[in-house]
């Protein structure tokens, strides 16, 4: 729809205040200066890596983005010569080459290798930034969006949940379910009066005033785990990432939490007792409510 390969059912699109679509306005795409780039690329198979970019120059030149973008060797090559992430560069280049007002990247990085993925992301986020474009980006990546975004919006069901910085959307989700989507999460049952909250975990101070019922909303990295023979949980499996490793847990109660710690930390094997506090204020929601603003 921002595009304008699609028309709305309803509402407006507008861009710097410009009326692209409503009522009585319908934008033609090739009007909207909107660059577009597609999950596959959508390269012209017969035309250059020089020729590909010229044609969404539409007269500009084309030789800084071949060379801001590292393509300069590859000027004469055609698409299938290419690697995923060169062709990914050419894509990019094609779209910024016309100097769109908005840049749309349909998951630009979900063909490639995850090595390959992190090191294009970096060069693209960096030209992104350099061009000042405003760039609309979509990903099923929670770390991708975060890491790239100045803005994110998590949408269900064609609505938007909640639109946030990365960290506000993180570390204050407006729901469990935002919460639980962005990131891993424990959700625990808690009753709570003023500012603190009782739970399984104990007696801990919320960030927001409520009273009765509530979803306690714990990042594993809240939670810090030490062993203790006596303690209320046992270790029932470790993921060890080389810097950080997840710690799953099962309280003698049945609840199942999960806790992240640094991978240098001692090793805490399966089947191993522990205690488990909580180390920052923690967010609660209403039962009854399945969104909660903040």
């Amino acid at each position: 729809m921002l595009a304008g390969l699609e028309r709305p059912d309803a509402g407006s699109i507008s861009i710097n205040e410009r009326v692209l679509n409503d009522d009585t306005t319908f934008v033609k795409p090739e009007h909207r200066r909107i660059g577009l780039v597609f999950q596959d690329y959508a390269l012209f198979p017969h035309l250059t890596v020089a020729q590909n970019i010229a044609y969404g120059a539409k007269g500009e030149d084309t030789g800084g983005l071949l060379a801001e973008l590292d393509l300069e060797a590859c000027a004469a090559r055609l698409p299938h010569e290419l690697s995923g992430g060169q062709q990914q560069r050419v894509a990019l280049a094609r779209a910024m080459a016309g100097r769109p007002d908005v840049l749309l990247l349909d998951e630009p990085f979900s063909n490639l290798d995850t090595q390959l993925r992190h090191r294009v992301r970096e060069q693209m986020a960096a030209q992104l930034r350099a061009s000042g474009i405003t760039t609309v980006l979509v990903t099923h990546d929670q770390a991708e969006a975060l890491h790239l975004a100045d803005e994110v919006a998590v949408m269900f069901d064609g609505r938007v949940a909640q639109l946030a910085a990365p960290r506000i959307l993180y570390d204050q989700p407006v729901s469990t379910r935002v919460g639980s989507f962005v990131g891993e999460a424990n959700v625990l049952p808690g009753t709570q009066s003023g500012f603190e909250v009782t739970c399984e975990l104990g007696t801990l101070r919320a960030a927001v005033q409520r009273s009765g019922p509530v979803q306690v909303f714990l990042r594993p990295e809240a939670l810090i785990v030490r062993p203790k023979k006596d303690g209320a949980g046992t270790v029932t499996q470790t993921d060890y990432f080389g810097h950080d490793q997840m710690v799953h847990i099962k309280m003698d109660s049945g609840t199942e939490l999960r806790c992240s710690m640094p991978g240098a930390f001692p090793d805490i094997f399966r089947q191993h007792r522990v205690a488990i506090r909580v180390s920052r204020i923690v967010q609660t929601y209403p039962v009854s409510e399945t969104s909660s603003s903040l």
